[in-house]
């Protein structure tokens, strides 16, 4: 591994400067940090659930390359990208509604994002990238209660047996909104899934300026405006507020005026909170994935219960309750 990121690194012009410190490791992938002549680079390796990160890496890089990290090398048969520092996570030095103002800021970059890749959506399948598609989400749904009842028939309580039972009961429901959400209008394209302001990186964070998407391990094929489950619940937990704080609704409707020659605002906001629910069940469905990366889980450990609870959000009234 340090022979090929040195031989990466010398066909770019780059000299490593000093010994790699000890990488972070997960169940689903290993990062390494080095410095070099052009600062530092990082060196992943995701697991073989999420290995479609590194050719998903080159799309991006071709289709969008404003918008990500461009590789410095990828290596798709071993599963290994080195990337560049692209400057701190916007969550480093903004909080509150200073961050809110940033995520309205930065998030309509992503929703143009969404639509350069459109047209590249079974490329993206592809090369990997979960389909979760409304017409696919019925059976995620089935898929994501056979997985979420192996963990409560191993180490589930009464409680949480009964939860799952009650999510169960909901499939008819859920079906319905896959249903209606399949004939909205939004091309599907990439979901980042876990598009939290540490996941989004800025030269300097508060500007509202160029900003670049990292770490796409999680990230699925889906309706576009599932994307915004988790910004959305990230912002609503730092503002302390309730789904009507008008900082909460400038985030999704700034991000929603990417897509205004879809239809009516109104009709836009009802389709963006319809996928958020749906796009829950990807949600639980890619914490499963990873926490079982290694072949097994663990649980005892601290997320082992999230893909419980993500579905279990399925029952709250808020569409973006459970992210």
């Amino acid at each position: 591994m340090l022979a090929w990121l040195d031989d990466r690194l010398a066909a770019a012009g780059i000299e490593r400067t000093g010994e790699m410190p000890a990488p972070r490791t997960r169940p689903w992938g290993t990062v390494w940090s080095a410095p070099t002549t052009r600062g530092t680079v990082w060196m992943k390796a995701p697991g073989p659930t999420t290995a479609f990160e590194v050719p998903l890496y080159e799309i991006l890089a071709r289709v969008a390359p404003e918008h990500v990290l461009k590789p410095i090398a990828v290596d798709t048969d071993r599963a290994w990208v080195l990337l560049p520092d692209g400057g701190p996570a916007i969550a480093d030095r903004l909080t509150g509604a200073t961050l809110a103002a940033e995520m309205a800021a930065i998030l309509p970059q992503y929703g143009r994002m969404q639509r350069a890749l459109a047209p590249h959506a079974d490329e993206l399948v592809a090369a990997g990238v979960a389909d979760m598609r409304p017409a696919a989400m019925p059976q995620r749904f089935a898929e994501a209660i056979d997985a979420v009842g192996a963990y409560v028939e191993r180490a589930g309580s009464a409680a949480e047996r009964e939860l799952l039972g009650r999510v169960a009961d909901h499939e008819h429901v859920f079906v319905g909104w896959c249903e209606r959400l399949a004939g909205l209008p939004g091309a599907p394209s990439l979901d980042h899934n876990d598009l939290h302001p540490w996941n989004i990186l800025a030269e300097e964070p508060g500007t509202g300026g160029q900003a670049r998407f990292y770490d796409w391990g999680d990230s699925v094929l889906a309706h576009p405006f599932a994307c915004m489950l988790v910004p959305l619940a990230y912002v609503q937990g730092q503002l302390g507020s309730g789904l009507g704080d008008p900082d909460l609704l400038a985030v999704r409707d700034a991000y929603l005026d990417v897509f205004a020659d879809l239809g009516p605002h109104e009709d836009l906001a009802e389709s963006l909170e319809l996928a958020c629910r749906v796009g829950k069940v990807a949600r639980a469905l890619v914490w499963h994935r990873a926490l079982t990366a290694n072949g097994s889980q663990d649980d005892e450990g601290r997320f082992a219960g999230a893909p419980l609870e993500t579905m279990a959000a399925l029952l709250d009234d808020s569409h973006v309750g459970g992210a």
